[in-house]
């Protein structure tokens, strides 16, 4: 254990993984809430570092999924699979003794989420899923795929700039994805300020096939369902009509539910460190709001 602050960093080992997961505040919690669990992926435990900044009267946890950050693994594998990356976060939770915890996930973190909360419905007392990123509930599924085919040859022809061009396209197009946009050409990266050297190298979680299970994953809607879990599925306000609010608005929908509209876009919680800043403080509140509400 590694003691920074009111920050302890553990390392937990599962199955195939050692994970190194945070704790920023004390347990047993000052307040009495559970603990708040925040996950994303492929984002690690740093793209938290903001929201959990403006949430200082909570115990915040984050992790960095198995194989990403400084969390190794060692099962031979580097596909990110939500399914296997639930029950690392339910080893975390039960290492943590605190009981069930309150969760704030988002993208291909908030699709682990619900696989967790399929499977351990005991874990979770709230979970706020941001914009999960997940084909299969759309009805141009298939144009989904396609379009993710798409940014992923752009990758593997022309490396690092070529696939995030293309990824950008397919993140900003509104509606669903018809002959139109597959016959817009793929962005040049120059035109978006990227630079156009490639390093060779075809291993990125978010433009190459590594994270395919992500957005392959059909959620068990029936067991979510049944869980005791409160569920809330959120999106952001720019996100109406675009990817990942398409997949908010129809997993809410076979939840029974309509989708909580959250400031800003897809990072809406990131501050200015990461180049695509949305509205933290904002974010943060909101958050706060849903988390104190009961149904």
């Amino acid at each position: 254990m590694v003691v920074t602050g009111m920050t302890t960093t553990h390392t937990l080992e599962t199955s195939g993984a050692a994970i190194v997961y945070d704790v920023h505040g004390p347990l047993p919690t000052a307040d009495g809430r559970p603990p708040l669990f925040m996950i994303g992926q492929p984002m690690t435990a740093g793209g938290f570092t903001t929201l959990a900044s403006l949430l200082p009267d909570r115990t915040v946890v984050t992790y960095d999924p198995r194989g990403l950050g400084r969390s190794t693994r060692s099962d031979g594998r580097v596909d990110n699979s939500p399914t296997v990356q639930a029950e690392d976060v339910h080893a975390v939770i039960e290492a943590l003794g605190a009981g069930p915890v309150e969760m704030f996930a988002s993208s291909g973190g908030a699709v682990t989420a619900l696989a967790l909360v399929a499977a351990h419905p005991d874990d979770v007392i709230t979970l706020v899923a941001h914009e999960p990123p997940l084909n299969q509930v759309l009805p141009d599924a298939a144009g989904a795929e396609r379009a993710r085919a798409r940014f992923h040859d752009a990758y593997e022809a022309g490396g690092q700039a070529a696939g995030m061009a293309a990824f950008m396209a397919m993140t900003q197009w509104r509606g669903e994805f018809t002959d139109e946009y597959f016959a817009q050409p793929t962005p040049d990266p120059a035109m978006l300020g990227m630079p156009a050297e490639d390093d060779g190298s075809r291993d990125d979680p978010l433009l190459s096939d590594r994270s395919w299970a992500i957005t392959d994953h059909r959620p068990d809607i029936e067991a979510l369902k049944a869980a005791p879990t409160r569920i809330v599925i959120a999106v952001g306000e720019e996100s109406e009509g675009v990817y990942t609010g398409r997949t908010s608005v129809a997993v809410a929908e076979l939840l029974g539910q309509e989708a909580t509209v959250f400031p800003s876009h897809h990072g809406g919680f990131l501050g200015p460190e990461y180049g695509y800043p949305g509205k933290p403080e904002a974010f943060a509140q909101k958050l706060r709001e849903v988390l104190s509400a009961r149904d």
